[in-house]
């Protein structure tokens, strides 16, 4: 915080940009469009790094068994992987385009900042690309070790990738790693920019969000068979193998989400107060469920005497910093931010209680593979998995929509303000129709070649796909 105290005491205006003025409606168009892009973007990059590591387990546990049901899992998944990772890098190449296309004034100031973790995430996008190149390829070409030991480079390359890209986010929350004399960026350090104060929270955060979007997602998809009769060992696993892993990640991201709650809390107060509809400064702060931004109050929510006092300092004393401490014309969107963090921790609590169902059937002695889905209450708790896919992916945009929303006005906190980042030109308006159809033909295609995939008829089958439904019921 001293670096934006520090600048705020400065005798120069740090966020004016002799850019030009900008009209509402292409400003709106321009937060929009980047808004779309990186909701769409988000959910691809998820499977991105989650679903190679789906798939080297389902690979290991075949070679492990000998059941060729699981290597035709893994074989399968790696062709939805292939495609996922070509969709990614256009919309990843769209958003670049779009940083700095829409915010030349942030790119333009602050590109020699924050060009580091771009620069890694290249690197690591080639490594991920030539192995998974290697691993499609080599399927049938090395024996099986060997090629389970060609698709760890993929795995790390994808969670390389997203701690990069989150790096760079971060810093928009904690700017460091610079110094700003009369207006312009000197004594840079490219590493100390990249590893903020939030960083390790917000980037945590994110690859167990992957992890658990692409697990519960490939869940659901196998739970909606098995309720349509489909017993067989090979979508029994199908459905095990994610869900378990999504399970098990789950209760490690709440404890990281408080982690990342306490540091919004010590670095960036006034974004906690907007999440939790604070706006007075006190103690004994009560936590609100729920709840509508009314008159410089949260009200209709339902509320814990204390609570929040309680979580952020364990006493109900603890003083909480209210909306009260910033300036009115800095205050995020209350009702918004306080929805989106509600839902998030909801969804979690509800994948959470999912896990714990699975784990209870376990410790009361029934195996992984086929008793619990014979038990009482099986299709219900499929329903539910079901429910749990696109559960996980409203968690992740509600989860973004804290971090995005809750930093405005700014674009970089406390220094840049998201208007005098964005392009004056005018016809943004007409970028963002642009976008929305592409985007809407590459989700068509996406959906389209995922299914035919599905199916086994967009590629030949390897000599241990030929008769899946023979795969005995247990």
């Amino acid at each position: 915080m001293s670096l934006i105290h520090h600048l705020a005491s400065a005798p120069w205006p740090v966020t004016a940009l002799a850019l030009g003025k900008v009209s509402e409606g292409d400003l709106a168009a321009a937060r929009a469009q980047m808004g779309f892009s990186l909701a769409w973007h988000i959910v691809v990059a998820c499977l991105g790094v989650g679903l190679p590591a789906l798939t080297l387990i389902a690979e290991w546990y075949g070679i492990r068994t000998g059941n060729p049901a699981h290597r035709l899992l893994a074989r399968r998944w790696a062709r939805a992987m292939g495609v996922l990772f070509a969709v990614g890098a256009v919309s990843g190449t769209i958003l670049s385009f779009e940083m700095g296309l829409l915010w030349p004034g942030l790119m333009g100031r602050f590109g020699q900042v924050i060009g580091l973790p771009f620069a890694l995430e290249g690197i690591a996008f080639f490594i991920e690309a030539i192995f998974l190149g290697i691993y499609l390829y080599a399927w049938d070409r090395l024996p099986p070790k060997q090629h389970l030991l060609t698709g760890l480079p993929i795995v790390v390359a994808g969670v390389a990738s997203a701690f990069f890209v989150v790096c760079a986010n971060a810093w928009m929350n904690q700017p460091r790693g610079f110094v700003l004399r009369r207006g312009e960026v000197v004594d840079v350090d490219p590493w100390a920019a990249m590893l903020n104060p939030a960083s390790p929270p917000q980037a945590v955060h994110m690859i167990l969000a992957a992890f658990m979007v692409a697990s519960f997602l490939t869940a659901a998809v196998y739970a909606v068979a098995l309720l349509r009769g489909r017993r067989d060992t090979y979508h029994k696993a199908g459905f095990y193998i994610p869900f378990t892993l999504g399970a098990v990640v789950t209760p490690f991201q709440l404890v990281v989400g408080d982690w990342a709650a306490r540091f919004l809390a010590e670095f960036q107060p006034a974004k906690l107060a907007a999440v939790e509809g604070v706006f007075t400064t006190g103690s004994h702060v009560p936590l609100t469920l729920g709840g509508i931004a009314r008159d410089d109050a949260l009200r209709y929510g339902l509320e814990v005497p204390s609570g929040l006092s309680l979580l952020v300092g364990y006493t109900p004393s603890t003083v909480v910093q209210g909306l009260d401490t910033v300036p009115r014309n800095q205050w995020p969107a209350v009702t918004g931010v306080h929805w989106a963090f509600d839902i998030m921790v909801g969804i979690g609590l509800f994948l959470l209680a999912l896990g714990a169902w699975l784990l209870l059937s376990w410790w009361r002695g029934r195996h992984v593979q086929g008793e619990l889905l014979d038990q009482r209450g099986s299709r219900l708790f499929l329903r539910l998995a079901v429910v749990s896919g696109p559960a996980s992916v409203v968690a992740l945009e509600s989860g973004w929509c804290v971090t995005e929303l809750g930093r405005q006005p700014w674009i970089v906190w406390g220094i840049m303000s998201v208007r005098d980042a964005v392009n004056p030109a005018p016809g943004l308006m007409a970028g963002l129709w642009l976008v929305l159809t592409v985007y809407a033909g590459m989700t068509v295609a996406t959906v389209y070649v995922l299914r035919r995939l599905a199916k086994g008829t967009a590629v030949p089958l390897a000599p241990q796909e030929q008769d899946v439904e023979s795969y005995p019921v247990v």
